[in-house]
């Protein structure tokens, strides 16, 4: 497999009323199929986020963006383009970090969350400086990450709501 130039094909999900912003590293390839986030069906995004919010898990596009939205929870990625295999984190190249800062202005973000370590570097490198925000990495609800059960996740996760 080859890499691949692509640039970010779904827009931030955000209104004036969010306060949290999730940011992941980079939509992966179901997630583009889709044309949203998290689409890939083994991904604990969604059942983790219900689990939190204390909701029923979504199953459309337009659920998702109702319990998002519903919960003050801006979400979008922190690469707008870059060089990739698949849905390979470890191959993205040639970054180019999204433009956070429509979103801030024009919501009421106060906290930010990456979702895994390759958002949070990401976050960290391009981001964090022109921002003046810190993010908190969370660990990844990718499928790839076996490591950490849903249970693990949650007694992570949950902070997002502190």
């Amino acid at each position: 497999m080859q890499q691949t130039h692509i640039v970010h094909p779904i827009a931030p999900l955000y209104d004036k009323n969010s306060r949290i912003l999730i940011l992941g590293s980079f939509p992966s390839v179901k997630s583009r199929e889709q044309g949203f986030f998290y689409g890939h069906p083994q991904n604990r995004f969604w059942p983790l986020l219900a689990r939190i919010l204390n909701e029923t898990v979504p199953v459309t596009i337009e659920q998702k963006k109702a319990l998002l939205l519903s919960h003050g929870i801006a979400l979008w990625d922190a690469i707008y383009s870059c060089d990739i295999m698949g849905s390979s984190d470890s191959s993205i190249r040639n970054a180019v970090p999204t433009d956070l800062k429509g979103i801030l202005e024009t919501s009421q973000i106060s906290r930010i969350f990456c979702n895994g370590s390759s958002a949070g570097r990401c976050f960290e490198k391009y981001q964090e400086k022109a921002l003046g925000m810190k993010a908190m990495v969370l660990p990844s609800t990718s499928p790839a990450n076996a490591a950490w059960s849903l249970d693990r996740l949650y007694e992570v996760w949950k902070s997002i709501l502190a």
